[in-house]
């Protein structure tokens, strides 16, 4: 099964705007998931992923933001 969450052209801003807040979204179930976990491992694994998905956020702030008018998003969930 295929879910499409996201397809179409959007302005740099409303791109931006869509994949922060998915972005915030993914970093937030994981500060859930280290706010109940008793795992030590568990609890670094989580914080790695945090860490690298605002890296990849600012990463991509950073190409949005030199001057691309216009970006396509297809954004799918695969469920095997």
């Amino acid at each position: 099964m295929n879910i499409q969450l996201i397809q179409g052209t959007f302005s740099s801003s409303d791109a931006l705007d869509i994949i922060t807040h998915m972005i915030h979204i993914k970093i937030k179930y994981h500060e859930n998931k280290i706010n109940i976990g008793n795992n030590e491992e568990d609890i670094k694994t989580r914080e790695a992923k945090i860490k690298h998905l605002q890296k990849e956020l600012f990463e991509l702030r950073k190409a949005i933001n030199s001057n691309i008018k216009s970006v396509k998003i297809e954004s799918f969930i695969k469920i095997d």
